[in-house]
């Protein structure tokens, strides 16, 4: 079990123990409350008689419990999102020990295609077919970068700057020198790019 998991379940029963405590302590305070009613004279009329102290006291702990409720009812709409979330990118390290991999894989197939071995290359392109495919069914997903794109500091990561080619390729995409990957909608890593001035 994760440590989040644990604290989770940590919380959990400290708001469980809390709307407990807050119940008995309801319950002691109403029979001590009886006990005293049987004992005590009749009141004056300005003051409250024991019973609707009583009802009041009840009203209170009543609220306190709604309180606590609403409380504990946010707290766990929370923590599944939460733990959904935690579900969505949990194999996200694993992902991004693949990415390398999946890089030298990338141009290990541009080479073959230089080499011109059909056979060789078919055999290596199945393959590679097989891992992008197993790794976008677990979420995995290339970011479409592509020269001539507008560059944005949000979802790209500049690694220099160079004078542009032509006109219209300033402020934007020149080349990409490594691709960017989503793991679900987080981006696990930025596309790195050369922009064009």
């Amino acid at each position: 079990m994760s440590r989040k998991e644990d604290k989770i379940k940590d919380e959990n029963k400290e708001v469980k123990d809390q709307v407990e405590e807050a119940i008995d302590n309801a319950i002691d305070e109403v029979e001590a409350n009886d006990e005293n009613s049987e004992e005590q004279p009749e009141l004056n009329e300005g003051e409250l008689s024991e019973e609707d102290r009583l009802k009041e006291d009840v009203q209170k702990e009543k609220d306190k419990f709604l309180r606590l409720f609403a409380e504990f009812e946010n707290y766990k709409r929370r923590t599944s999102k939460e733990r959904l979330d935690l579900f969505k990118t949990a194999n996200q390290e694993v992902m991004t020990a693949m990415l390398p991999v999946m890089d030298d894989f990338d141009r290990a197939m541009n080479e073959l295609r230089k080499s011109g071995d059909e056979n060789l290359l078919k055999g290596i392109e199945l393959i590679h077919n097989k891992l992008k495919e197993t790794l976008k069914a677990k979420g995995l997903e290339r970011m479409d970068v592509e020269q001539g794109s507008d560059f944005d500091s949000e979802i790209h990561e500049a690694i220099t700057q160079i004078p542009a080619p032509s006109d219209d390729l300033k402020g934007k995409i020149v080349d990409v020198v490594e691709p960017g990957y989503k793991l679900g909608e987080r981006i696990i890593r930025y596309p790195k790019v050369v922009t064009g001035k």
